[in-house]
């Protein structure tokens, strides 16, 4: 039991600088580039992420899967993440003017490393409580409750830190203090639980080159709950990349200037983060009792709030619209983001988990991302940034509802078309080379031996 409890801590640190790499800048990076002149690409910046993970989740789980273990993976991704981001910091720091072509270059070889990463730490994290004969269901929430606390000191870190009128939220350090995350997870990745590779496949060409996850989309059920999950990942990087920016507009207009929430946007957003450190602990229960598709429908619905509180609020007498927004987000991001990632492991084989992790990513960070995040970039540059700074609030306000009732036709759809008949009893499913999954895609685990893993 002692060490379980050791085991649970190390992964809990794991998750933690993950994440904390990634809410060093992914919420006010935005923020940064407006007001450097970049104002109109920051679309392109976060569809990157998006674009990235259309490839490079998917081949980086199947070299994992097959030659490099997962958590030797998981350093190396970070090693070059780390290096470029870095880069990327040293060319802001010694360029007279910011150059779209020159940062966005560097910036993208960073992500192009870091997105995999989070599909690997998920890989690395399962493998390690499989071993010893844990509940990935039951335990991993509480662990991975750790990697949004990272995020949210790595955003509180950036909203505070610097001259007061250059706070890191504002500045190029956000990538400094980024990159040297990465480079920490760098070494504590190689200290993690060997991950087995399995090189010898047999079996036709699709089993030879990793990519038997993409028989998935065979599973009319699994085919469904991809397309919704793209569908849904549409809604991921919009207030990533313009809610700080949205929340500081409000400062050039003088009812609002003195708002503290205006001035201090990446701190405000954070309450989204610690929304999701309650919100993960609910995941097992929600599962349980309501099924992957309950589950799902709230996140939807959850993004459907998110969205329409931003268009109704504003910094002084509508705060607590902003604050309600920041509530309802970790329902929204951890029901489908943390969830999905759940089902989908205890749907799939232990060989094809980290590339069925990688589809996952593709489907949500990838393909949804980049379609929701270009397609933002387009509605905001018409409603926002082509209008003068005085008609730019109602611009503001009109993109979030449209994203809003986007979200809420996604929600019908899915209730529609979504079928979820094992909610709520256990019934045996058949698995590609598996076993059996009971109700609501939570797994049987009555059976499995210990010290294996409970699938």
């Amino acid at each position: 039991m002692k060490s379980n409890t050791i085991l649970k801590v190390r992964l809990s640190a794991l998750n933690f600088i993950e994440f904390a790499v990634w809410g060093a800048y992914l919420t006010s990076l935005g923020n940064f580039l407006s007001g450097n002149g970049l104002g109109e690409q920051i679309g392109w910046f976060y569809a990157m992420q998006g674009i990235v993970s259309l490839i490079m989740p998917s081949l980086i789980g199947i070299i994992a899967d097959r030659w490099v273990p997962a958590q030797r993976m998981l350093s190396l991704c970070h090693l070059v993440a780390g290096i470029f981001m870095g880069l990327a910091g040293v060319y802001c720091l010694t360029a007279s003017s910011l150059e779209f072509v020159p940062l966005f270059t560097l910036y993208s070889i960073s992500v192009a490393f870091f997105m995999p990463t989070i599909g690997l730490n998920n890989s690395v994290a399962f493998n390690a409580l499989c071993k010893v004969g844990m509940d990935t269901v039951k335990d991993f929430p509480s662990i991975r409750i750790f990697g949004t606390i990272g995020f949210i000191c790595a955003m509180l870190f950036v909203n505070f830190v610097g001259p007061e009128d250059a706070k890191f939220q504002t500045s190029f350090m956000q990538l400094f203090v980024s990159a040297a995350l990465s480079l920490i997870m760098v070494f504590y990745a190689l200290t993690m639980p060997k991950c087995d590779t399995n090189k010898a496949v047999d079996g036709n060409w699709v089993d030879k080159l990793g990519l038997r996850a993409f028989t998935l989309f065979k599973q009319p059920r699994m085919a469904i709950f991809f397309i919704f999950s793209m569908l849904l990942g549409v809604a991921l990087q919009i207030t990533n990349g313009y809610a700080n920016p949205y929340i500081t507009s409000f400062a050039s207009i003088p009812e609002y200037a003195d708002a503290w929430a205006a001035q201090n946007a990446n701190a405000l957003i954070s309450l989204s983060q610690l929304s999701e450190t309650l919100c993960i602990l609910l995941i097992p229960f929600c599962l349980k009792r309501f099924g992957i598709k309950g589950v799902m429908l709230m996140s939807m619905m959850g993004w459907v709030l998110r969205f329409g509180f931003f268009g109704i609020g504003d910094p002084a007498g509508g705060l607590w619209l902003f604050i309600l927004s920041c509530i309802v987000y970790g329902i929204a991001f951890d029901f489908f983001n943390v969830s999905g990632g759940l089902y989908v492991d205890q749907e799939t084989k232990p060989e094809i988990r980290s590339s069925a992790q990688g589809l996952f990513m593709i489907m949500t960070n990838g393909l949804g991302a980049t379609i929701g995040t270009l397609g933002a970039m387009v509605i905001l540059n018409k409603n926002v940034y082509s209008r003068p700074v005085d008609l730019q609030l109602e611009g503001w306000r009109t993109s979030w509802l449209i994203f809003a009732a986007y979200a809420l036709v996604v929600f019908v759809l899915f209730a529609i078309f979504f079928k979820d008949k094992q909610k709520n009893k256990i019934s045996p499913i058949k698995l590609i080379g598996d076993e059996s999954i009971d109700g609501g895609g939570m797994v049987n685990t009555n059976h499995a031996p210990e010290g294996e893993c409970k699938r």
